[in-house]
This record gives C-alpha cells, structure tokens and sequence, in this order.
C-alpha cells in the first residue's frame, strides 16, 4: 500500500473514531461550537484554535494536542468545521 493510500486510511480511521465519540455523547458538539463561538476572533487564528482544541480537551472526551503543530488531520477538519459553522452563524446576524 503506497504511502498516501495509508495516510488516507490512517484519517478514515480518526475520522471514524471521532465520529463514533460524537454519537455517544453528542453533548460534545454544542459544547465544542460555545467554546469555538467564545474564542474565535480573539487574536490571531492559529493562537485561537490553539485556545479551542485546549478547552474542548479540558472539558469534553475529545483529546486534541496542545500544540497546534501536532494536530491531526481529523483534529484540523474538526477545528475548521467549527470555525465555518460559526462564521456562517455569525453572517446570518
């Protein structure tokens, strides 16, 4: 298996997980859009998903990495929906 069909596979695979934890406990999405909705536009937007990722870890079963540098591609598609949700949120207004 060439290398980018296994790091395909490797994202399926989080992405699969992710989803599952949201199916469980599906508190975890509106806690994650209010911290996303509190911290977006605060400062610059690499310094704001850092902010985000680390209350989503402290207070949901959700473990993103600290360190923006060491997010996986599942962790930075969930930020970026996020951050399309509530921008689209706040056009509406």
């Amino acid at each position: 298996m060439a290398s980018s069909e296994m790091q395909k596979v490797r994202v399926i695979n989080e992405l699969r997980a992710f989803i599952k934890k949201l199916l469980q406990d599906p508190q975890i999405l509106e806690q994650s859009l209010t911290v996303a909705r509190k911290h977006l536009g605060e400062g610059g937007d690499r310094e704001a998903m850092a902010r985000i990722a680390n209350e989503i870890s402290d207070t949901t079963s959700v473990h993103i990495s600290d360190d923006p540098t060491e997010f996986s591609e599942a962790d930075r598609l969930y930020l970026e929906l996020l951050k399309e949700v509530v921008s689209e949120e706040k056009a509406l207004y």
